[in-house]
């Protein structure tokens, strides 16, 4: 770990040693964050008093006696969040002052965990971008690259986690939300299990705070280590303490193994759909590696893997039929009338994007069945593997593109142009069937740019990739400071 960027567990080991305060560890970060942000523009909504105050109110816990998970330790909020007293935008300008009452679910349980929140950060538009700008806060850079993105949604806290900006930062994750700037950016993220940790005040303006069953979505922790992760998952998980659910304790069961020979791992680097850039493949490479040479056992192909295409297309048809639902009725009728164009035997991303934004609810139900299906597929696999390692997108971070017409857009591959929404495909992978996926850094490009990869694990077994991140940390390193 980067010396002068400890992780939220040295950090508390120094607070519970008596060696630093809460209060010099927070306006240490706020002095790094007004040195250094103007480049990245990663924090959009600081809250230096509130943190400053939150800190001195740790350490006075901490003199009487109490100790909490993140007692007196500095993070981050995603803008999307719900933090009482300050702005919720999702950088859509409509909502540029939708000031809510009371606190997120999540911020309420960092709060009570004792951490010092120090700000929010940048966001792409509706949370609807691989990319995070917007016209409120503007634009979030990569810290390895300026002219590069940081990812998206949760690109601003990704890009603070690399800049040294707190410890560690919340997020969600529907398209890869957390997954791509923990990639993009060099650092660690975890998608939960779909259902695991509440999300009730993560909603877009000027919605209502009310806890909500996600279909495809999850809220999860973000870090510069894979045992912070763990850390602070272990404060956001549990039901909604509006919902039944609350009365009882959620326990996650154990990870499936505690040491790398004895993992299970389908490595994956092709995909049927869209090439895989080399400078990820190689990524990948390095992690299967670096399995086998630790005795796990590492396979490239499996009958029990059900089809990638399919699983694809699933997946695009109930990620664009969230995306519409507030569209004007002219524009969704002139959508239905494309679609309706479409020739039957037409199984591109493109169609399934297009046949998603119109989806009946018979349809729906159609698409749920075949996503059942592939669920069970998931638990039959699981039963003779632990992980699944691939990537998280085809390429490491791409230059800004803020062309307004996102269909228009195109990822270049090793220098080949592919619709740009074409590079969600690997998120999907775990997101369709709501299974838990850790992103890890895996080296760097040729460029010298952050690569990661995704470790996919059996559902409500989050423990299993994030022991597994953790194992492949000590052997092949993890976080690196930008230079």
């Amino acid at each position: 770990m980067e010396h002068n960027f400890p992780t939220a567990e040295q950090l508390a080991a120094a607070l519970r040693a008596g060696e630093v305060t809460s209060a010099e560890l927070t306006d240490e970060a706020i002095a790094r964050m007004e040195r250094d942000d103007d480049a990245t523009n990663a924090i959009c909504v600081p809250d230096f008093d509130r943190a400053r105050a939150a800190a001195r109110g740790a350490d006075r816990a901490r003199a009487r006696g109490e100790d909490r998970p993140l007692l007196g330790i500095p993070v981050t909020v995603k803008e999307s969040y719900d933090i009482a007293g300050l702005p919720t935008t999702w950088g859509m300008p409509a909502h540029r002052d939708h000031m809510p009452a009371e606190d997120a679910v999540q911020v309420s349980r960092l709060k009570a965990a004792g951490a010092v929140v120090l700000g929010k950060t940048n966001v792409p538009v509706g949370l609807q971008d691989v990319q995070t700008f917007n016209e409120i806060y503007g634009t979030t850079n990569n810290p390895w690259d300026h002219r590069r993105t940081s990812g998206g949604s949760s690109g601003g806290s990704a890009a603070a986690l690399a800049s040294g900006f707190g410890a560690l930062s919340i997020g969600s994750d529907l398209a890869g939300s957390l997954r791509t700037p923990a990639h993009f950016c060099g650092v660690y993220a975890h998608k939960p299990t779909l259902g695991l940790a509440a999300s009730r005040g993560m909603v877009a303006p000027p919605g209502p705070a009310l806890p909500v069953e996600h279909d495809l979505a999850v809220v999860g922790p973000m870090a510069r280590s894979a045992r912070d992760l763990t850390l602070l998952l272990d404060v956001m998980a549990g039901p909604d303490p509006l919902t039944l659910g609350a009365a009882y304790h959620l326990t996650l069961p154990p990870a499936r193994h505690e040491r790398l020979r004895d993992f299970r791992v389908l490595v994956l680097d092709e995909h049927p759909l869209i090439p895989t850039g080399s400078a990820v493949r190689a990524g990948v490479g390095r992690v299967a590696d670096a399995l086998a040479d630790g005795g796990a056992r590492v396979e490239r192909d499996s009958p029990l893997l059900r089809d990638l295409a399919e699983a694809a297309v699933v997946y695009t048809t109930f990620l664009f039929s969230g995306s519409v639902a507030h569209f004007p009725v002219e524009a969704y009728e002139r959508l239905q009338a494309r679609a309706a164009g479409l020739s039957t035997d037409d199984r591109s991303l493109d169609a399934a994007r297009l046949r998603g934004m119109v989806l009946s609810h018979r349809d729906w139900i159609a698409a749920n069945g075949l996503r059942e299906l592939h669920r069970h597929g998931w638990r039959r696999f699981f039963t003779e593997f632990d992980a699944v390692v691939c990537p998280i997108t085809p390429t490491p971070a791409f230059p800004h593109d803020h062309d307004p017409d996102l269909m228009a857009r195109r990822i270049d591959i090793d220098g080949v142009g592919y619709p740009y929404f074409d590079q969600l495909v690997w998120a999907g992978l775990a997101t369709m069937p709501g299974l838990p996926a850790t992103a890890v850094p895996a080296g760097r490009s040729p460029e010298g740019l952050p690569v990661g990869v995704q470790l996919i694990g059996p559902m409500f077994e989050d423990r299993t990739p994030l022991r597994l991140a953790e194992l492949l940390e000590q052997t092949i390193g993890g976080f690196q400071a930008p230079e």
